[in-house]
């Protein structure tokens, strides 16, 4: 199996080592590309000079995580790779850890995002957003098998066969950061593949450091009633429900609540993707009728 592993980067130094180092030492052979984001630190500079082998491709904007990816997977496409590793900036391998996703991932063609257990960036603990999204809290007692089948998980580290891509579709464009990985989660459900983790290898993200904060709250609450009223799941109907009548209801509950700001954040929120409908029913169609061409930057 031939691996392009795609890494988007903006302002990659504090990870760069680790991150690179574990691609580059990896057991099991892949090609390297980063796609920066404009990065205002040394990170192209010290990929240039102290990393040869990695392709890197620099964009003069930072074009969010979506359609950066997109255009490296586009790339993979093009170039006759049979999958790409989705690897966040933050995030790194065990040496072994990219083969035994290869292997499953032949073994198993019925899942479509493939992905090892996310550790802290130290390592002693279950990523926190892995553990919500899997029910895996501690570093023991990790089921016995191939791999487990989950509803959904974080695109810090992802396989993915092109194969499957060529079905369901890229990153939506709708997206520009977070919900992305949500909404293509949603459309592996459509496309009948399945999402797993190996339990037998691991990966590291080290975002734990970020503190939780009402900005984050907010952010969560968008790209959340956003993705669901993109989920091609749903009839347009429902989607609308999930998504625009969904955060009416939420501003209601908080003004009756007297929660005055949070009401008026949820309206705010709900005229905004309101105002998105003619681009969400695009990107609903898109993804129902997959043409790469509509993925080209």
């Amino acid at each position: 199996m031939k691996i392009l592993t795609i890494i988007v980067s903006y302002n990659f130094m504090p990870w760069i080592d680790k991150c690179l180092g574990s691609m580059i030492q990896s057991g099991y052979p892949t090609d390297i590309l980063v796609l920066d984001n404009d990065s205002k630190d040394e990170t192209v500079k010290t990929i240039r000079e102290r990393y040869p082998q990695v392709r890197l491709i620099e964009n003069h904007a930072n074009l969010g995580f979506g359609k950066a990816n997109n255009i490296g997977i586009l790339l993979a496409i093009k170039e006759g790779y049979d999958a790409v590793l989705l690897l966040n900036e933050d995030a790194w391998l065990d040496t072994n850890t990219l083969e035994r996703l290869a292997k499953v991932s032949l073994n198993h063609p019925e899942y479509g995002i493939i992905s090892p257990i996310h550790l802290t960036g130290n390592g002693d603990k279950p990523e926190k957003g892995f553990a919500t999204y899997t029910g895996i809290h501690e570093i023991s007692g990790f089921p016995d098998t191939e791999i487990v089948q989950v509803p959904f998980i974080d695109a810090a580290i992802w396989m993915i066969r092109t194969d499957v891509l060529k079905k369901t579709g890229l990153f939506a464009p709708i997206f520009y950061h977070y919900g992305e990985d949500k909404d293509m989660a949603n459309r592996m459900a459509y496309y009948h593949y399945k999402i797993g983790y190996v339990p037998s290898v691991f990966g590291y993200h080290d975002r734990e450091f970020r503190p939780a904060t009402r900005a984050h709250f907010i952010r969560s609450e968008r790209v959340y009633h956003l993705s669901e009223y993109t989920n091609i799941n749903y009839s347009f109907g429902k989607a609308f429900c999930m998504g625009i009548l969904a955060i009416g209801k939420k501003t209601i509950t908080s003004a009756i609540k007297g929660k005055w700001r949070n009401a008026l954040i949820y309206t705010v929120m709900g005229f905004n993707l309101l105002s998105k409908s003619n681009e969400v029913a695009k990107a609903r169609k898109i993804s129902k009728n997959v043409e790469l061409k509509n993925y080209e930057p």
